[in-house]
């Protein structure tokens, strides 16, 4: 993970699988406020029309990238990008040096187990117990937050900084994870623990901007060679405070405009789902005032034509 792509990559997925969750979640409450109940993921459902028949079909096309993108990932912390193909030493020890592989490939490896359990228990259809999936989700967002938390790499100065930061977006995913087992009927740790996780996938993008491309690099600071990775240094002391404030403020502004972005789409599809049922009630409504008026006027004419003396055979032709 330490590398651009190690960066922008999962943050893409992270930002990509929030706001999925955001949307459905939003769509979920609108149609039964009453009846909510929190999802750890959501499927895609693609109907399908014929001249006879019309059906479903279901596609875990979010737990697909899940597992293939956990599975990305481990494969290239311990076998792509080490320079040779393998993380381990001669004698089969873990150098110091690619401590942070098994770390990378660890969290990996538990959102790999939590989109595996998931799949399979659907396929095969078995009834886990209600939160089941929900704690193995809390404890790989639980799992990303120790092993960041302890991270082996020199998490100083800047870095750190975004690092400490990211960790306030993990450990609000994890809170809202936990929430949802207590409060499975509660649409607001949802809404949050996928705000956390669009937010995550966003931090980590900038994260991966910031401290692998030198042009991003906060003024006074650069990119340096230690230990076989590349880090940013600043020259001062100065500079160290200047590059963390700008972090807080990245920050801050990230989050302002994901606020801002859900609380749009909130009220966007609020705004939809009226109109659309305001649209049904008006031709139903309109359907049935025809109804009345052709019952009354069929009325009135056979009354009428009753009263001229025609059979009543004929008024039903």
């Amino acid at each position: 993970m330490g590398t651009l792509v190690g960066h922008v990559a999962p943050g893409i997925g992270f930002a990509l699988i929030g706001l999925w969750h955001l949307v459905n979640i939003v769509r979920s409450y609108i149609e039964s406020p009453s009846g909510f109940e929190a999802r750890p993921w959501f499927p895609v459902k693609i109907s399908r029309r014929s001249r006879f028949s019309s059906r479903s079909i279901v596609v875990y096309a979010e737990l697909y990238l899940i597992i293939f993108g956990s599975a990305l990932s481990i494969a290239s912390e311990l076998f792509i990008w080490p320079e040779k193909h393998q993380p381990l030493a001669d004698d089969l020890s873990i150098p110091a040096n690619h401590l942070n592989n098994f770390e990378h490939s660890s969290m990996s490896f538990f959102f790999l187990v939590y989109a595996a359990v998931a799949l399979v228990t659907n396929l095969l259809n078995l009834a886990l117990p209600p939160g089941t999936l929900h704690l193995l989700a809390a404890l790989a967002f639980s799992q990303e937050l120790l092993l960041f938390h302890f991270h082996s790499a020199d998490h100083m100065g800047l870095e750190g900084q975004y690092h400490w930061l990211l960790q306030l977006a993990i450990a609000i995913c994890l809170l809202c994870t936990v929430l949802e087992i207590s409060r499975p009927s509660s649409v607001l740790p949802a809404l949050v623990r996928a705000v956390g996780i669009l937010f995550q996938g966003l931090w980590l993008i900038q994260m991966g901007l910031v401290l692998w491309i030198p042009r991003f690099v906060p003024t006074g600071c650069r990119m340096v060679s230690e230990d076989d990775h590349d880090v940013v240094r600043c020259a001062d002391e100065g500079s160290t405070m200047r590059a963390k404030a700008l972090a807080n403020l990245q920050f801050s502004w990230y989050l302002a405009g994901v606020v801002i972005f859900s609380i749009a789409l909130l009220c966007s599809l609020i705004q939809r789902s009226r109109s659309r049922h305001g649209n049904e009630y008006a031709r139903m409504d309109s359907s049935e005032g025809e109804q009345e008026f052709r019952h009354k006027s069929s009325g009135s004419h056979s009354s009428i034509e009753m009263e001229e003396g025609f059979p009543a055979l004929e008024l039903g032709r």
